[in-house]
């Protein structure tokens, strides 16, 4: 795999059973770029390790006189210097390659799994949890997924140099043999509370994160409410805590590394000690002292990887079983959709047909919920009124199909065939579903409404029949060039008020022109008179459309082609607002918050009289 081959065209189905698993399944993945970084590492550490026995053959070769062995021993100089050149050039390469393979799959991974998740993402998991996975977590997922060839190659040396010794000079050979286990595993008792410590700090980094996050998100409320010293205050308690766990951590790591450096001196001071010993006794010669020295000095470098390893374990375990339990999350299944019942307008097309060849792409006809017996006509607008603004948002997702918390629910049906039964792009495509707090994207305003969409409608069509004429007006002020549609528009519409970001939302979702709409409460932030305008314009647009609100606003509820009130998650009235409004109490009390006390207290124009509408209301205004 190479870097410009990035991204996966499928980046695969990891195992997250747990974080030493997914790591695993990261490496398996990557198994022909860690043999290719191994190969260059065995050719970068062996070159590193030969240059002791070049040095030892030419001080002997000084000391015997010889011209002949000093050329040979800067040939072999000279060759294991172009070999630690080409093998550290090309160990850094793949491993880099390593690096960042791992982190763009993981972050693809991501990516698929909060497009497939969607708002339920941040229901289950914190927004900041997420951005902390997403960011410092894969980084450090690749950095164990690459360190650990290195690693292998760095022990392979680390025997082959001991073995090699003892075969060149056995005297020597034997102490390296005995005292390289030692330095490799002498820190192995101070690496579990290393690893808790590090666990400790990426726990307390995650949360602060969080909290970071969380406050930025809603800074425009805690202005408001005056609460920024508050949260400052936790941030800050929280960002001393991230700092006393690194410190802390530091510590110990700063005591590894120091063992690091100790045990390998004192080896070094010992095989020198008997070495010398050795020299005088005439049982050794120099050169072979010199070379036994430099190669127990040199061995420090592929040992270094061991700590390297460990640090690279006690940091990715974390973060790849973070990762591992966002992966893990999965769309809860609906159960098996029922065929409308006797009476209801809903077609019947048999949904084995949605595998056939017959079957179309993007169904279309009557939307119909079994769950709740909502049909919505194919080519009307329909109103929605739930009095549990919960419950409309769920009822909202489970209409586009694939909702995240099914709850064994059947799926809703679009001319009869199941959306759920749909691939996930398909469902979405069929039906557009804007929620009751929809997300603007940074950049302008021409790059916010250039999504998908079926050409019928224009930018200009969709912002004026959300009113959007003085959002234009304010951002024509902001561009530079005077041109409405090049405005910066910040993340997630904070330069924009919250009726101005609705409308915009709306005008976007009118520009995709779907085959169905289903909007929850679009116009909850806007004043009455921009309200009813709003509901016109958006029922001329989508004429002939199949266009479904769910809200409590007369405005809206007087413009449907019908009404349909929910009680309880189930149809309990179907009819037009003037209708519902003189018949059904529940209604009339939801859409005028009319209460109990009102409803059954006698009115002007004598006993019993019915309270007046909210239509009546909305003309006297």
């Amino acid at each position: 795999m190479q870097i410009r081959d990035l991204p996966y065209l499928d980046p695969g189905e990891p195992d997250t059973r747990s974080g030493t698993r997914y790591l695993l399944w990261l490496g398996r993945g990557q198994l022909r770029g860690q043999l290719v970084t191994l190969a260059w590492g065995l050719l970068h550490f062996v070159s590193v390790m030969a240059l002791p026995y070049g040095v030892g053959l030419a001080v002997q070769a000084v000391v015997d006189g010889s011209g002949s062995r000093l050329a040979a021993a800067g040939g072999v100089l000279a060759v294991s210097a172009v070999l630690i050149a080409v093998g550290d050039t090309m160990l850094h390469r793949t491993a880099v390659t390593n690096w960042i393979t791992a982190a763009a799959r993981t972050q693809q991974l991501l990516a698929r799994k909060t497009a497939s998740l969607g708002s339920a993402l941040t229901r289950r998991v914190a927004a900041g949890e997420v951005v902390a996975v997403s960011t410092g977590d894969v980084e450090k997922i690749g950095w164990f997924v690459e360190g650990v060839s290195r690693f292998l190659a760095a022990a392979i040396t680390v025997v082959l140099v001991c073995v090699g010794l003892f075969v060149y000079e056995p005297h020597l050979g034997l102490i390296v043999a005995v005292g390289v286990p030692v330095l490799a595993l002498g820190v192995l008792p101070l690496l579990p509370r290393a690893t808790r410590l590090a666990d400790v700090q990426r726990e307390k980094a995650g949360r602060a994160t969080e909290l970071a996050s969380d406050t930025v998100a809603g800074l425009r409320v805690l202005r408001g409410i005056g609460g920024e010293e508050l949260f400052l205050t936790r941030y800050r308690t929280a960002s001393q805590e991230v700092r006393g766990a690194a410190v802390r951590s530091a510590r110990m790591w700063s005591l590894i590394s120091g063992i690091q450096v100790l045990l390998p001196g004192l080896l070094m001071i010992g095989v020198v000690w008997y070495g010398i010993g050795l020299v005088g006794d005439g049982r050794i010669e120099v050169g072979a002292l010199v070379t036994v020295y430099s190669a127990v000095m040199l061995l420090a470098y592929p040992l270094r990887h061991f700590e390297e390893i460990a640090m690279a374990w006690s940091f990715s375990r974390p973060s790849a079983r973070r990762a591992a339990r966002v992966l893990a999350l999965e769309r809860t299944a609906g159960a098996a959709s029922p065929a409308p019942a006797a009476g209801d307008a809903a077609p019947t097309a048999p949904t084995a047909d949605l595998y056939g060849d017959a079957a179309p792409a993007v169904p279309s006809g009557d939307l119909y919920d079994p769950a709740s017996g909502l049909l919505a006509p194919a080519g009307a607008l329909t109103a929605v009124v739930c009095g549990d603004p919960d419950a409309a948002g769920r009822l909202a997702e489970r209409l586009g199909g694939h909702p995240a918390d099914a709850d064994g629910l059947p799926s809703v049906l679009l001319g009869g065939i199941a959306l759920d039964d749909l691939p996930l792009d398909g469902a979405r495509t069929a039906v557009l579903v804007q929620d009751k707090d929809p997300v603007l994207l940074s950049g302008s305003l021409a790059e916010l409404l250039a999504v998908p969409a079926s050409g019928a409608v224009a930018p200009e069509d969709a912002l004026a029949a959300a009113e959007c004429a003085d959002v234009l007006a304010a951002l024509a002020q902001a561009s530079l060039e005077g041109d409405p549609m090049a405005a910066p528009i910040t993340e997630r519409g904070r330069s924009l008020s919250g009726g101005q970001r609705q409308r915009i939302a709306l005008a976007r979702s009118l520009v995709t022109d779907p085959g169905v709409l289903v909007l929850d409460e679009p116009t909850s932030a806007v004043d009455s008179h921009t309200e009813a305008r709003i509901a016109e314009g958006v029922r001329a647009l989508r004429t002939g459309r199949t266009t479904v609100v769910l809200t409590s606003s007369p405005l809206l509820l007087d413009r449907a082609d019908r009404v349909v009130l929910l009680h309880e998650g189930e149809v309990a009235a179907v009819g037009s607002h003037r209708e519902l409004l003189e018949t059904e109490p529940r209604y009339r009390a939801v859409v005028t918050r009319e209460t109990d006390e009102e409803r059954l207290s006698p009115v002007p124009g004598g006993p019993g009289a019915a309270a007046p509408n909210a239509f009546d209301i909305e003309e006297t205004a």
